[in-house]
């Protein structure tokens, strides 16, 4: 009796301390929020901790409840958002409460990209390390233009650098700018193929700029990436002035039809066509561009991680050859987003085509990361990559990005057993589908697909019909996710077909 009394005391006592312990830190944090100086009240918010813990307390939440949430937001959730529309406050808001109306009205609004059902655009999963290093560099800021502002960002650069040539197979004289995405990669990529070439006709183009400098010539296939079609309108060479030339039935340019080449011009490539995922024949093609003296840029956004692989290496046959390269991470490898890749073989090109300097820039013998992208102040995204690949290794790459093909590679043959036709090869994580029925009801069907919340795809125009473009990109789809939404694909069909 008495044993049991005095336990009952003490979880009394312990039951009493919290309680008071929460009474005088609400006391204090009113306090923080009325009578201390912002300074003040954040140094008290960053002591304390707490703000840290009810963000990792709401992305466990979310975390744990993505897997079965709709893919795509509901009409509630995005009526919702309508609660974030005010006037700019005026005095200094209660962080806590920011947080939660974040997670309460924010959260349900997100498409569910970290689950497994998600299939619409060519936007990976996030692997778990990579999302836990996110948050601790976070806590680092760190700038990464300068060795001097941040020496373990210029470290783990220069070792991504060198492990992705070996990955890939590149030159050694290939160097890596770390840039926020593809389209900033291309547009770097092809800036070092528009300095490289004038500078082999004598003309200075940083100095000289556009005004009387000689021709050059852009060569792509009709079926390029929009991304290359505005970085070559940025970078000034006139979208009339592009030489298209025509694909095959898989989107693939006709290395046949190529025109002649010469030392004047720049040839975009791709890795994985943005709807068949098929890859351009880069062997031959670079063979041909290296005799003329010609510049060659591969996009490969998703695809080039192909090239990481043993099944699949087939597809980037003779990349090598080529002079610049544009991948993603946040794509097929998975890592977070902001994690674009520049790769040149050309350094002095690259270098002298985003160039910077200033009196109070000081550079080092070490890596300074400004010289390779155009940012000047950037974060140190390069962390996130480095702990993929050292997590992974070349042998989880590879399990990676096979096994993204083995999803898509399933989906197709399900999809096909159904009485869906399948448009393209299923050469790597892309399937072009045909609902076989108008294009009124395909786009039908596609929006059935979309409301169901079963799982997510687009719609795309594919050799005159109207069709559904399906990416297979993250790590957590699992054989029943892709099971789950072929079924979704066949009721969607039914519900359409009976209505009309």
């Amino acid at each position: 009796m008495f044993e049991y009394g005095y336990s009952n005391f003490l979880e009394s006592l312990v039951y009493g301390l919290l309680l008071l312990i929460l009474i005088i830190t609400n006391i204090y944090l009113e306090r923080v929020n009325t009578d201390m100086s912002l300074r003040d009240k954040m140094n008290a918010e960053h002591a304390l901790k707490s703000l840290y813990d009810e963000a990792r307390d709401y992305a466990f939440d979310y975390a744990n409840a993505v897997p079965e949430r709709n893919v795509f937001p509901s009409a509630e959730a995005i009526s919702n958002l309508n609660h974030f529309v005010e006037d700019m406050p005026i005095e200094n808001g209660d962080g806590s409460e920011i947080l939660k109306q974040l997670h309460t009205l924010g959260s349900p609004a997100s498409v569910a990209h970290t689950g497994g059902r998600y299939f619409g655009y060519v936007n990976g999963g996030i692997i778990p390390v990579t999302l836990a290093t996110k948050w601790l560099t976070d806590f680092w800021d760190q700038n990464t233009a300068l060795y001097l502002m941040s020496p373990i960002a210029s470290k783990l650069e220069a070792v991504c650098e060198t492990w992705l040539k070996q990955l890939f197979c590149l030159p050694d004289e290939t160097v890596a700018g770390f840039v926020s995405g593809t389209s900033s990669a291309i547009f770097c990529g092809l800036a070092a193929a528009r300095f490289r070439l004038y500078d082999n006709k004598g003309w200075d183009f940083n100095r000289q700029g556009m005004n009387g400098a000689p021709a050059l010539r852009v060569i792509t296939g009709r079926e390029t990436h929009g991304a290359v079609v505005k970085a070559l309108a940025l970078l000034g060479f006139g979208l009339d002035n592009i030489e298209y030339v025509d694909c095959d039935d898989q989107g693939r340019i006709c290395a046949e039809k190529l025109p002649a080449l010469d030392d004047r011009c720049v040839l975009v490539l791709q890795a994985g066509n943005v709807s068949s995922g098929a890859f351009d024949p880069f062997d031959e093609i670079c063979t041909q561009a290296a005799d003329a003296g010609a510049w060659v840029h591969i996009d490969g956004a998703f695809g080039l991680w192909a090239g990481g692989t043993t099944q699949l290496r087939h597809l980037t046959k003779g990349m090598d050859k080529a002079q610049s390269w544009s991948v993603d991470g946040h794509k097929t490898l998975n890592t977070p987003y902001d994690s674009g890749i520049l790769l040149c073989a050309d350094k002095q090109a690259l270098t002298g085509a985003l160039q910077a300097s200033g009196a109070y820039l000081h550079f080092s013998e070490n890596r300074d990361g400004m010289h390779y992208t155009p940012e000047m102040s950037r974060r140190a995204r390069a962390v996130e990559l480095w702990a993929a690949l050292k997590y992974l290794g070349s042998k989880g790459v590879d399990e990676l990005i096979v096994g993204l093909h083995d999803r898509a590679v399933q989906f197709s043959n399900e999809l096909s057993q159904q009485g869906f036709s399948i448009l393209n090869d299923v050469v790597f994580n892309q399937i072009v589908v045909s609902c076989n029925t108008s294009n009124t009801h395909t786009e039908q069907i596609i929006q059935s697909i979309q409301a169901s919340g079963e799982c997510w795809v687009g719609g795309s125009m594919w050799q005159g019909q109207k069709v559904i473009r399906i990416s297979v990109c993250s790590w957590v789809t699992s054989e029943s996710d892709i099971s789950r939404s072929v079924m979704a694909f066949v009721a969607a069909r039914a519900k359409t077909l009976k209505a009309s």
